[in-house]
């Protein structure tokens, strides 16, 4: 592979903003890919993945180019030059990349992948906790963790055409493949671009994890009732809430962000989902005005998005451990408030996109103990993993009220 001076530049640009100006990756990448229209797919591709391939191994590859934080231009350009040796690229002769160790790289990162945190590319805390809260398993499931994750769709049911998307895709050059026991889910063979299409312009589809879309299928909400979303954020899940209940019936999302509902109310339109009603969480007279008022409530609880990793590697450097007791609480606290808006024979679904315990099982049976949860009972409760699952790891707990 040969490296192009524009678009290497403008992956050591967006890894100055992620690194030192703590931006999120995602939204640079987007302001980064549009700033030159000749770029085609291959180049944007090239600067996506590279950035995120670097953000991802930062501890290991920092370690073998031997530079701290915060990364100076030159830093950056020695952090490249280790992913493109790892890669098999070789190294242009440009004055950037002068006094850079290249002998050295492959020697260094085969003596620092017998140690996990370097090998893993995680910072010491986290290696420690997950090691405390999941033993013998946090060696997989954060090697799985560092994999790219899989690009899967929701087929949006509440548009008939859709039922054509997996032939439409085909003849655009994108090849899907169906997800045993979840209908609505198509699963990319290869990375595409699918928010182009005029396909996702119409509404037809959603991207979504599968993992994600078990949530709603969990939930189980039925045409006609009245279903609350309580911290639904944009509304990936209250979509699929609202097509499961082929827009009968009423979905109320909740956020105490507005313009996470503002983005919903877009998406809900593009969807031709007709049944939500929006509600900013700004006081607690939100709650009170709908105590035992829902057949099915919804908890998809903030957490840590340790599940997620694969899509968000920048997380586990922002992530600190002080985050997670604030966030311990929340959960809990959560669970005790949008509790009461279930009806008397009602059900909950308590949900997290993390594999930690303590944030996850630990939380339901902490809160089944306590008299906010004495008139619920587990009915059942299911553990995504991403070494087994091949998807993002989750958490998802069905709750009944007492009749």
């Amino acid at each position: 592979m040969k490296l192009h001076r524009n678009l290497v530049f403008a992956t050591i640009d967006s890894l100055h903003q992620i690194f030192n100006e703590q931006k999120q990756a995602d939204k640079v990448l987007k302001n980064t890919l549009k700033r030159d229209k000749r770029w085609g797919a291959r180049d944007r591709s090239f600067i996506a993945e590279t950035t995120y391939d670097i953000v991802r191994w930062k501890r290991l590859y920092a370690e073998i180019a031997e530079v701290k934080e915060p990364f100076d231009r030159s830093n950056l350009f020695r952090l490249f030059t280790v992913w493109a040796t790892l890669n098999g690229i070789t190294i242009p002769d440009w004055p950037q990349f002068e006094k850079t160790p290249t002998r050295r790289i492959k020697g260094r990162f085969d003596e620092l992948s017998k140690i996990r945190k370097y090998r893993e590319s995680i910072p010491d805390w986290l290696d420690e906790l997950g090691e405390k809260e999941l033993g013998k398993k946090w060696d997989a499931e954060i090697s799985a963790l560092n994999k790219t994750a899989d690009v899967v769709l929701r087929v949006n049911s509440l548009k008939p055409e859709s039922k054509a998307l997996q032939n439409e895709l085909f003849d655009g050059g994108i090849e899907t493949e169906n997800i045993k026991g979840l209908p609505e889910a198509l699963k990319l063979k290869e990375r595409a671009n699918v928010f182009t299409t005029d396909m996702f312009k119409k509404g037809w589809f959603e991207v979504q994890d599968a993992s994600s879309q078990k949530v709603a299928r969990l939930l189980n909400p039925e045409p006609g009732m009245r279903v609350i979303d309580a911290c639904a954020g944009a509304g990936g899940k209250t979509l699929h809430i609202a097509a499961l209940m082929e827009n009968k019936g009423q979905v109320i999302a909740m956020d105490i962000f507005e313009n996470k509902l503002n983005e919903l109310k877009r998406r809900a339109r593009r969807a031709g989902a007709h049944n939500i009603e929006t509600r900013t969480i700004d006081s607690t007279k939100v709650i009170k005005k709908l105590i035992e008022k829902a057949d099915k409530v919804l908890i998809d609880a903030p957490c840590t998005g340790l599940g997620v990793l694969r899509r968000n590697p920048d997380a586990k450097w922002k992530l600190q451990p002080e985050f997670l007791e604030r966030i311990r609480k929340t959960q809990a606290e959560l669970l005790d408030s949008y509790s009461r808006m279930v009806k008397p024979g009602g059900e909950l679904v308590y949900a997290t996109c993390s594999i930690l315990p303590s944030e996850n099982d630990k939380q339901v049976k902490a809160f089944l103990s306590r008299d906010s949860g004495k008139d619920f009972s587990l009915v059942k409760a299911e553990k995504i993993m991403p070494s087994s699952s091949g998807f993002d790891g989750f958490y998802m707990a069905l709750l009944k009220k007492k009749a």
